[in-house]
């Protein structure tokens, strides 16, 4: 998945001469935690966080401090093409909230921690009526394959599938399915020697 499917296309920005406490109201008004400072033609400056702009509202009433000295400046970016796992690990490296996205220099969208969860969620399927299977299927390479076998014998329509490792690197496959009944498929897998971990309709 790239970016671009992802992201939020022309977010909320504000320049840097607007006040803190404008950029503030912004915010909350908006719903946002992140706004990227931009100057004409939406090139990006930099990117403030409510929690900055809060530390640095009483300092702005004495006229000490203004959007500039609190904004990230050449604050790190992705571009719509990049693969979304690319914003996961800086994301996840820098443990920032969100990244803007830029394309030759101009604001584009932005991405944020709580766009990729929410695609996560989506991709498993979470929030839909299906049934889960948490299988330990052992470490040779056919395994899955019997696995997969078996619960299409069995009446069990895969949607996804996740693998972990687990203590002493065994492999865990956990298998999200269309809403079935589990039971019959969790017999013959058990039948067949697989240890199934959880079965949930």
């Amino acid at each position: 998945m790239k970016i671009r499917d992802l992201m939020i296309p022309n977010p909320i920005a504000i320049t840097a001469h607007a006040s803190i406490s404008d950029a503030i109201e912004l915010m909350k008004a908006n719903h946002i935690r992140h706004l990227p400072v931009v100057s004409k033609g939406r090139k990006l400056e930099g990117l403030v966080t409510l929690a900055d702009l809060k530390q640095g509202l009483i300092p702005s009433m004495l006229g000490d401090v203004d959007l500039r000295d609190l904004m990230i400046a050449d604050p790190i970016t992705v571009a719509p093409e990049d693969d979304l796992e690319t914003a996961a690990q800086i994301i996840y490296k820098h443990k920032i909230g969100g990244l803007p996205v830029t394309k030759n220099g101009r604001l584009v969208g932005i991405i944020t921690e709580t766009d990729m969860l929410r695609a996560f969620i989506d991709m498993m399927g979470i929030l839909s009526t299906t049934s889960r299977l948490d299988v330990a299927a052992g470490n040779k390479p056919e395994s899955l394959k019997k696995v997969l076998q078996i619960i299409n014998d069995n009446g069990g329509d895969v949607i996804n599938v996740i693998m972990t490792l687990e203590k002493a690197r065994k492999r865990v496959y956990h298998f999200r399915l269309a809403a079935c009944q589990t039971a019959p498929i969790k017999k013959a897998l058990t039948r067949e020697g697989f240890n199934v971990l959880a079965a949930i309709d």
